[in-house]
């Protein structure tokens, strides 16, 4: 009883009708029939009642078309299982927050899968307290945050930074000033928009009062594209993490500048768990690209248009 026999008489049993099972079989009627027929000697039962049009399954029949299927599916199981052996695969849950992190991470993806085809990655997007709240709760395997982070609940390692920015309808006075810097000064009684992570309030508070003022704070956000949104009708103006480029041809993005300030990303996981090969796997891959990124060497064209703030900038 080998396979390809159970599977013509699974075929067969799924249609009860000989000519309709070869013609799914793509095989001529004589040979199904023969091994039918030759199946039912193998096992000494009769599997079928042959009627002049159809035919009707025994009970015996009907046990082993529960069986067969079993086989079947255990089967194709097995060989997926060992092929899959032969090279790394699994499932990567990965959250991330939003502004420059999603372009990270998408070049890294890019280059990962090249070499490990077999992975599926699987992403989902939040605020910085909520994605890291999903590693602390298992729910992801790796998170690409915004700085900083737990360091008692999570281990992790720097992977890119980026000025802060005034976002602004193309409307609005400050969007008509030329150049792309902003000095903070400017910003002074705006209404403003912030993200909603629950440090920043604060953190923003203490760069406005750098210069003895008070940030006029509209409402809070989570999303870019709310961010977005809020500029483009010219609801008030969005402090938020530059991106690799504006997504509207309808808001102006303007560094913000004396003081300024930069946001740093991280790639973080739930510290003291034990890694599975595939996390340790694209870890050591991303550690290998900020390696040759370094050096110059990074297998991904950078963007013209991408600005690093100095070195020295503080970090909000």
């Amino acid at each position: 009883m080998d396979l390809r026999a159970l599977h013509y008489f699974v075929v067969v049993a799924e249609e009860l009708n000989i000519t309709r099972a070869a013609e799914r079989l793509n095989m001529s009627q004589p040979p199904l029939s023969a091994q039918i027929k030759g199946l039912e000697e193998e096992l000494g039962v009769q599997l079928f009642i042959r009627g002049k049009r159809h035919l009707t399954i025994t009970d015996a029949g009907m046990h082993l078309y529960r069986r067969a299927r079993q086989i079947l599916e255990l089967s194709e199981q097995t060989q997926q299982e060992l092929m899959s052996m032969e090279g790394l695969s699994g499932d990567l849950n990965i959250s991330l927050v939003e502004g420059r992190a999603p372009y990270l991470l998408a070049r890294w993806i890019s280059g990962f899968r090249s070499e490990f085809p077999r992975v599926a990655i699987h992403l989902w997007n939040g605020s910085g307290d909520e994605v890291m709240e999903r590693v602390q709760r298992g729910l992801a395997d790796l998170a690409l945050v915004a700085t900083s982070y737990n360091a008692e609940q999570l281990d992790g390692f720097s992977v890119g930074r980026e000025p802060w920015v005034a976002m602004m309808s193309k409307d609005h006075p400050l969007a008509a000033e030329e150049g792309q810097f902003l000095p903070l000064r400017r910003l002074v009684g705006q209404p403003l928009y912030i993200p909603s992570r629950r440090s920043r309030l604060d953190s923003i508070r203490a760069w406005f009062e750098e210069l003895g003022e008070e940030p006029t704070i509209a409402g809070d956000l989570s999303n870019y594209i709310d961010a977005v949104a809020l500029s483009e009708q010219n609801a008030g103006i969005c402090i938020y993490p530059m991106t690799t480029y504006n997504v509207s041809d309808l808001i102006v993005t303007k560094i913000i500048t004396e003081s300024a300030r930069q946001v740093e990303y991280a790639l973080v996981w739930k510290r003291n768990d034990r890694q599975t090969e595939l996390q340790q796997e694209f870890i050591n891959y991303v550690q290998d690209c900020m390696e040759e990124e370094r050096r110059g060497t990074q297998p991904y064209i950078m963007p013209e248009r991408e600005y690093f703030p100095p070195e020295d900038t503080k970090y909000l």
